[in-house]
């Protein structure tokens, strides 16, 4: 998946999992479950190319608020 056979930060060793990631753009935050190379050492996550593009889509329809296609799952709100 990636080009790392050792994390590129610690050093320690890289597992497959499938991660939460919180993306926000504009106002909103959006949620996806993806697969990353993890550091069982550090946590450091590593993605792939493809990952990262959809990343990017994702914000980009964020900040445009073209969210049609994404399922809401509730509110935010700010604490004051």
């Amino acid at each position: 998946m990636t080009p790392f056979e050792r994390c590129p930060v610690c050093g320690g060793e890289l597992v497959e999992r499938q991660v939460q990631k919180l993306l926000r753009g504009g106002r909103h935050t959006g949620s996806i479950t993806v697969p990353a190379e993890v550091c069982l050492h550090c946590g450091e996550r590593l993605y792939s190319r493809d990952v990262v593009k959809k990343f990017e889509e994702i914000r980009t329809k964020l900040e445009r608020q073209e969210t049609d296609d994404f399922e809401p799952i509730g509110q935010s709100f700010e604490v004051r």
